[in-house]
């Protein structure tokens, strides 16, 4: 059976009179007096069908649509179906066009009452949105982040495609942690003890030693205590790793990043933005930086009691978002914060100058957060490449050396200097699609409290 010839955007006022098959989900009924309208919805829109008696229909005829429209009448939103129609032109339609129904098929009728509306009239807590997540997935206004998200990840391979950047695939069950035992998420293997990957950060350090430049765009775990909207326990993760490269240099490929992903939404998800009614990012280059000396002098004037060389949390760097944004030092609400203390920073990561700081005098790191507001989006660094430098941070920080022996005994064969970031793909769509909570940008969000579906 041939379903659809066309979809349901490609109908123009230029078809009018053309005969078109289309398919959907029944997405509207109404009925007034003889005549019926379909509201029909495929992935590209709406479109109306009109079902009524033709004037000079015989009888055979008129009976005829009498059953489509009896039919068309007792259907349940969400069904799918599949109608032949004839193009109409009519300027009161959207888009000026309409189809003069022919003929409908019942392909599935859906169960009534849905769990909830995917018109969007009723609002549904999102707890309700997720727990029935194949039904709220039909609402336009969540194709639209999901679609948002799709162009900004081929943009992001696009621009690294064109960096002579080579996509891999790393393991993701592995021995043992990124950054030792926290938040790790384990699993049987082969009655062994094994690991979901929290990030591939080390396989892809392994990897400049060959390839040089590579990136990976696929899914890491963290067992996250933290139930926030900011939070998920399986998420989309987009990692590079450069050879010959500092943190610099990752920086700017990382801001050339966001430039590239808030034009194509501006330029290419027009049609989606207007969907979500968000007003797409202006981001301009360079990105403005701070160094965290600067940063936590600020919090200091703000009265905020932090020790030197001391990570900020959310309250803090609220706090800090607004400041800068006043003194317009955000692009689009962008800063990056560079030159991390060491002691709060990942093993691999390299040192660099002392500073002091209210007094202290504190080991600083070649590293960097790119943050939109309050929000971390990405975190990198200038990576140690030498085995000993390795061995003595996994020992400062109370890690065995032997248990990253795999990983360590490359390093004495020919470890270029390299330098890299990881990005969350779902956080990264909460400026660039509007949303309030990154489980939006999941397709099956995994959290705390989900499982299923």
């Amino acid at each position: 059976m041939k379903y659809r010839d066309v979809l349901i955007a490609e109908i123009t006022p230029e078809m009018e009179g053309k005969e078109v098959r289309v398919a959907g989900w029944v997405h509207a009924v109404r009925r007034i007096g003889k005549l019926v309208f379909l509201i029909l919805r495929d992935f590209t829109g709406t479109i109306q069908v009109t079902f009524r008696i033709p004037k000079d229909a015989d009888d055979e005829t008129k009976e005829k649509y009498k059953q489509i429209i009896k039919l068309v009448s007792s259907l349940s939103l969400e069904s799918v179906v599949m109608i032949r129609g004839v193009v109409k032109r009519d300027p009161r339609a959207p888009r000026g066009v309409e189809l003069l129904g022919k003929e409908i098929v019942v392909l599935n009728e859906a169960k009534s009452p849905l769990p909830l509306d995917v018109s969007g009239k009723v609002d549904a807590h999102i707890d309700t949105r997720l727990a029935n997540r194949p039904i709220d997935l039909r609402r336009p206004e969540s194709q639209a982040v999901l679609r948002l998200m799709s162009l900004a990840t081929k943009t992001i391979r696009n621009y690294l495609y064109d960096l002579n950047f080579v996509e891999v695939f790393t393991p993701k069950i592995i021995a043992s942690g990124t950054e030792g035992g926290a938040q790790l998420v384990p699993v049987f293997y082969f009655g062994k003890q094994a690991f979901l990957a929290q990030s591939p950060q080390l396989y892809k350090e392994l990897l400049t030693s060959s390839l040089e430049y590579v990136f990976e765009i696929g899914p890491a775990w963290r067992h996250e205590e933290s139930d926030t909207p900011f939070h998920l326990a399986e998420f989309i993760s987009v990692d590079i790793e450069m050879a010959f490269a500092d943190y610099n240099d990752v920086m700017k490929v990382l801001e050339n990043v966001i430039k590239r992903v808030s034009d194509a939404i501006r330029d290419e998800g027009k049609r989606w933005l207007d969907i979500i009614k968000h007003e797409p990012l202006e981001v301009k280059l360079p990105i403005p930086r701070i160094t965290y000396k600067e940063a936590w002098e600020i919090l200091k004037n703000e009265g905020f009691d932090l020790e030197p060389g001391e990570d900020f949390g959310t309250p803090e760097l609220r706090k800090l978002s607004e400041v800068l944004e006043k003194e317009g030092k955000t692009s689009g609400g962008f800063y990056f914060i560079v030159d991390w203390p060491a002691d709060v920073r990942p093993f691999y990561t390299k040192r660099g100058k002392k500073d002091v700081i209210g007094g202290k005098e504190i080991d600083l790191s070649e590293s960097f957060d790119l943050n939109w507001k309050h929000l971390e989006i990405s975190s990198g660094s200038t990576r140690i490449h030498k085995r000993k430098e390795l061995e003595e941070e996994l020992k400062k920080r109370g890690l065995n050396p032997e248990s990253f022996e795999w990983y360590l005994r490359w390093f004495d064969y020919g470890m270029p200097p390299h330098a890299g970031w990881g990005m969350g793909l779902q956080r990264l769509m909460v400026p660039m699609a509007g949303i309030q909570n990154v489980r939006l940008a999941s397709t099956f969000p995994r959290d705390m409290k989900r499982l299923i579906p």
